[in-house]
């Protein structure tokens, strides 16, 4: 038995390029990005995925967090600031897993049609974990065929961990047979709040296969960033 979290830290350039409302509300960056280390360094799960993580947010999470196990993807695309300069020193975007046992890296890419979307897949212990984030338009089926072909390369479970930009219908018909994506408990609060438009508010997932997992949580980031975080357990 496992515990996982997953959370999409929101990366400084895209919410100042697309959400004035977390860019406004932490007008320092810095102090933003302390405020995520400190959630981050209080979990308790064994394994935990982040997706839209600066270089500057990486290097203060390891700094705070020596006692757990980094892995990280850089994206090919580095985020383009549109409207004003970025106050990054390290402005990629990355990709990240932290486990507390061993663990080693397997692989990681950027997708084929999307080069600041990818997947980072670990061997944590015995478990495949695949940290992602998928592109939310067409292009959404074949990287979800990519993941599909990722975790069933082994015959090891496989956890998946991120942000799908989708429901758990539509990513469950992406991935196909044999996957169990985690449901949430009743009256969950959003995995992506929305105050407009008609896309889903629940499109951070936990995802298995050959194993099974419970009801997921969803927990109050209080608007640190444009994503709760959402974690379960997960029994091999």
């Amino acid at each position: 038995m496992i515990t996982v979290a997953t959370w999409n830290v929101l990366h400084r350039v895209h919410a100042e390029n697309w959400y004035e409302n977390v860019a406004t509300r932490w007008p320092d960056e810095s102090a933003r990005i302390a405020e995520i280390t400190a959630k981050v360094a209080e979990r308790t799960e064994r394994i935990i995925a982040l997706q839209e993580v600066s270089g500057d947010q990486l290097a203060d999470l390891r700094i705070a967090m020596p006692h757990r196990i980094f892995h990280a993807m850089r994206y090919q695309r580095l985020p383009t600031p549109r409207r004003i300069p970025s106050s990054l020193l390290d402005g990629g975007e990355y990709l990240v897993v932290l486990t507390t046992a061993p663990s080693k890296e397997l692989t990681s890419e950027s997708f084929a049609h999307d080069s600041g979307k990818g997947a980072l897949v670990v061997d944590a212990d015995g478990v495949v974990v695949i940290a992602t984030h998928i592109t939310g338009d067409r292009r959404r089926a074949h990287q979800l065929s990519r993941l599909t072909e990722l975790s069933t390369a082994s015959e090891r479970a496989t956890v998946l961990l991120g942000d799908f930009n989708a429901d758990r219908s539509t990513v469950a018909t992406g991935l196909g047979n044999g996957f169990t994506i985690a449901e949430y408990t009743p009256g969950a609060l959003p995995t992506r709040p929305r105050t407009s438009g008609t896309k889903s508010q629940y499109i951070d997932h936990i995802v298995v296969h050959g194993a099974t997992v419970t009801t997921a949580s969803v927990d109050d980031v209080n608007g640190v960033s444009d994503h709760n975080l959402v974690h379960a357990t997960v029994t091999l």
